[in-house]
């Protein structure tokens, strides 16, 4: 790619702010999307204190007219989005059936399957004048595991992955491939007050020993960004530890 830059939604903490700061190690130049300025404005910072490029975009991506200012201001800013990143996300109740409304139902939709095509129809353009471009969808394994309480979540990420399948049939033709990433439970910030023996626990039912990292997740990203993925499209890689084989 000759524009490597990136715009990573929901970056402002957890998973999203790794994968900016690994794509901004890898050259990308890195659009850090969030809610807010602040918590954009601290991922941003901390890349470009790593030696990176980064510039920080406050922006609600389940808003199409936020949606198109944003992207905008990326181009007006780094230039045209050659890789996107749809990792926003938001409160994840759970909520057993018996309790369970539309209106639960209703946000999970929209940050899992609104926002990535208001996002993607907003690149597409950029990617289509390049003759290239990278979608990355942050996923989860839990639409393998089908945990009780977690069907609404898993309705949103279950409609991600029919987006992610259905675009790279769409797009392979332009050059412009379609992934998605789908972590197991990888602990962040939020997490910090997680039992100890809860963690020995999850350890103990995958194949991999060890609790996953935000990083591990990253470097997948990294990958199907590159130039060496240019042959990988419509795929969806679990990064797990191997628990989706039990």
């Amino acid at each position: 790619m000759t524009t490597r830059v990136a715009l990573v939604t929901g970056a402002g903490r957890g998973l999203g702010a790794r994968i900016a700061r690994a794509l901004a190690a890898d050259g990308w130049a890195v659009a850090v999307n969030d809610l807010t300025e602040d918590a954009a404005a601290a991922t941003a910072d901390a890349v470009r204190a790593d030696g990176g490029t980064a510039a920080a975009f406050a922006a609600d991506v389940t808003d199409e007219a936020a949606v198109t200012d944003l992207v905008d201001r990326v181009t007006a800013t780094l230039g045209p989005v050659t890789a996107l990143v749809a990792n926003a996300s938001g409160p994840q109740p759970v909520i057993p059936l018996e309790d369970l409304t539309w209106d639960d139902v209703l946000p999970h939709l929209e940050l899992f399957a609104k926002s990535p095509l208001l996002l993607a129809r907003a690149v597409l353009p950029g990617m289509k004048a390049a003759g290239t471009g990278r979608i990355v969808h942050i996923g989860s394994d839990l639409f393998d595991r089908g945990d009780p309480g977690w069907s609404a979540y898993m309705a949103g990420k279950g409609a991600m992955l029919g987006l992610t399948r259905g675009w790279a049939h769409e797009l392979g033709p332009h050059g412009i491939t379609v992934n998605l990433v789908a972590p197991g439970w990888i602990p962040v910030e939020r997490h910090a007050d997680v039992d100890p023996e809860y963690l020995e626990r999850w350890r103990a039912a995958q194949p991999v020993r060890r609790m996953g990292t935000p990083e591990d997740v990253a470097a997948v990203v990294v990958f199907l960004a590159s130039d060496g993925a240019a042959f990988v499209t419509g795929e969806r890689i679990a990064v797990n530890g191997g628990q989706h084989l039990s």
